[in-house]
């Protein structure tokens, strides 16, 4: 899977899903982007956003991009991946956030098979110049 000159990160990590409405907000902006820019202030790896296409929640209402009248809050869920450490130290950042009742956050345990370390490839750039 590794070429030379190239380095791989491999290994246990922990996965972060918050599950959320597109339109909830956190001081007047979307509540997915506040925690995408907590996650890049706390230096962890990575964070993305994807929109759900149609989904239920606490509410029980099942949101659909099909029926435009209920298009208006999709599914949207942040997905985070890091070391276990730096997730659950990331943990009350989000909380703070997320108010009582809202969205949904899941652990999971996986393993990076192929992420090529940003930090190498910088550093392969300076030796080359």
């Amino acid at each position: 899977m590794t070429s030379p000159g190239r380095q791989w990160l491999t290994g246990p990590a922990l996965r972060l899903t918050v599950v959320i409405g597109e339109q909830d907000t956190w001081h007047h902006k979307p509540l997915y982007s506040e925690i995408v820019h907590r996650a890049h202030a706390a230096g962890l790896a990575g964070a993305s956003v994807f929109r759900g296409i149609e989904g239920f929640g606490a509410s029980s209402v099942v949101h659909t991009s099909r029926l435009l009248s209920l298009s208006e809050d999709l599914p949207v869920a942040v997905i985070i991946v890091d070391t276990e450490e730096r997730v659950r130290a990331f943990l009350p950042r989000l909380e703070e956030v997320l108010k009582e009742g809202e969205g949904l956050v899941v652990l999971d345990e996986c393993e990076i098979v192929g992420r090529h370390d940003p930090a190498a490839r910088s550093a392969e750039g300076k030796r080359s110049t």
